[in-house]
């Protein structure tokens, strides 16, 4: 019996996607370490959130998030179609399960930006063999309060706000997978990238791997 080398390498990578979790605090990092996680791997899908929340200038239906009215939203959930959902200042927040199911049938992996019920939720979904969960620190209460007020964006009263919900996020750092402190950009993105490398080649997720044992075990030595 012979293999043709890119045979054995499309055999070897055979498996279901996987579902990745980032949680964090606002301001520790999470945004730019998923973007670059995905520049690093373009095949790797995000996962787009459904809104109750007014579109912004800019904002695309279907690619920065899907529009829906409180009752779409809610008929969405009755029916089952939400992953995970929750409301947040006042408006619903949601991933749709129907696209993550199909990403995973084509073996590629879908990456969460949630919160920690988020995360909960997801864990605890039919899916929840599937999930890889990692949660970022920052390497300070004082480093994550001055990244927050460089943004420019908020006020202080929001910015404080931000920090006391950031207690309530990191105190549920213990429930996730992985735990990196988000010190240095750069070596943030490294330990994500081994992360992800790893998980991928654990032998229970790489489903053809059986096949290509099997394919060895029948090759006739010496042809």
């Amino acid at each position: 019996m012979r293999i043709e080398g890119r045979k054995i390498q499309g055999i070897f990578m055979e498996r279901s996607g996987l579902l990745i979790i980032l949680s964090s605090p606002s301001g520790a990092g999470k945004s730019t370490l998923a973007r670059r996680l995905m520049e690093w791997d373009p095949a790797l899908r995000f996962s787009v959130s459904a809104t109750t929340r007014s579109p912004r200038p800019g904002e695309v239906d279907g690619e920065h998030y899907y529009f829906r009215s409180i009752e779409e939203f809610r008929t969405m959930v009755d029916q089952g179609e939400m992953l995970e959902h929750a409301e947040v200042f006042g408006n619903y927040y949601g991933s749709p399960k129907t696209p993550i199911e199909a990403a995973m049938r084509e073996g590629r992996d879908t990456l969460f930006d949630v919160d920690w019920q988020g995360g909960q939720q997801i864990r605890a979904s039919a899916l929840g063999a599937q999930v890889i969960s990692i949660f970022i620190l920052p390497p300070s209460l004082v480093e994550l309060e001055r990244r927050l007020v460089s943004r420019g964006q908020d006020s202080a009263e929001v910015i404080r706000g931000r920090m006391q919900k950031s207690l309530n996020e990191i105190s549920h750092w213990a429930e996730y997978d992985y735990v990196l402190v988000n010190e240095d950009l750069d070596q943030s993105t490294e330990q994500l990238k081994t992360i992800l490398t790893a998980e991928r080649l654990r032998r229970e997720r790489q489903t053809g791997l059986g096949r290509f044992v099997r394919g060895l075990m029948d090759e006739e030595i010496g042809r």
